[in-house]
């Protein structure tokens, strides 16, 4: 009996310490962007509470990659540029579900044409310096072979630029994305380059994770796989019934806009085994990516 009692309570221990960590909460850092509506619309619908995931978002690309650097978070959405940042930083960072390719929701905005800011003495440009943005600016730039001694970068979140005010006595850049754009155009600023028509930068969305959730987490990770999948398929057939979900997490913008912005992105949670391949020179290694 003895015996029984001391196999039966070996079971309930590891049976618990097994449930207990499949509970453990996984928070996910993560900021407004059009492409990541489908984490938004899966945390609204209680899938991911589901799961044991828990969203933040925050105002920056920059401020959510500074979560997960501090350790507040387990995993984090990322272009190549703080994916590459992080793991310079932390070397405990990989990518595990792709999101989504930026097909023009990347943009320069300006108050001058191209003409006048190649003219310009001096260019105040604003956008999230520790980002994939300063990569789209130095690339406009060049190919507009602006004088780079031109530029004053000026350091500022999405939701501190939204404040710039149009003043053409200045020449200004403004480095941006949907839906962040749309406040901006409604000032008067106006679209001089985007992802969609800069060939030379392509702009890549991916949730990274620890090392650590990778390996004791695969199963629940598989989960939120299929949980996005659903949610994009969602988006894909039902964009009213998704827009009334995810708009809060969307600066509020119009079913007009919503759609529109879905237009400036392509989604790549399907990826095949030729783009695994391609995605490879950008350091998305394709081995913890669950397809």
């Amino acid at each position: 009996m003895t015996k029984l009692l001391t196999l039966f309570f070996a079971v309930l221990l590891t049976f618990s310490a097994c449930s207990s960590e499949n509970d453990k909460e996984i928070v996910i850092s993560t900021n407004e962007w059009i492409g990541y509506a489908p984490l938004f619309y899966a945390y609204e619908k209680g899938e991911l509470d589901k799961l044991h995931f828990k969203l933040i978002k925050n105002v920056s690309l920059a401020e959510a990659a500074n979560l997960y650097a501090i350790g507040k978070a387990d995993m984090v959405t990322t272009t190549q540029h703080e994916y590459h940042s992080l793991q310079a930083a932390t070397h405990d960072i990989a990518p595990v579900i792709l999101m989504d390719r930026s097909n023009g929701g990347d943009m320069v905005l300006s108050n001058k044409s191209t003409e006048a800011l190649k003219n310009s003495t001096q260019i105040y440009a604003y956008l999230e310096v520790d980002s994939i943005n300063k990569e789209i600016l130095i690339d406009f730039i060049s190919h507009n072979k602006i004088d780079k001694n031109k530029i004053i970068f000026i350091n500022k979140d999405q939701k501190q630029i939204q404040n710039i005010t149009n003043d053409k006595t200045k020449d200004i850049l403004i480095v941006t994305y949907s839906p962040y754009n749309i406040a901006l155009e409604e000032k008067g600023f106006q679209e001089v380059a985007s992802t969609k028509s800069i060939n030379s930068i392509i702009v890549i969305d991916a949730l990274c994770a620890r090392d650590k959730i990778i390996k004791t987490d695969k199963r629940r990770l598989i989960q939120l796989k299929k949980v996005l999948d659903n949610a994009i398929n969602t988006i894909e057939q039902d964009p009213q019934a998704s827009y009334k979900v995810v708009a809060k997490y969307l600066s509020n913008i119009s079913y007009k806009e919503y759609l529109n912005s879905l237009k400036q992105i392509k989604w790549i949670n399907k990826p095949s085994k030729e783009f695994l391949d391609y995605i490879q020179q950008y350091g998305y290694k394709k081995d913890t990516i669950i397809r």
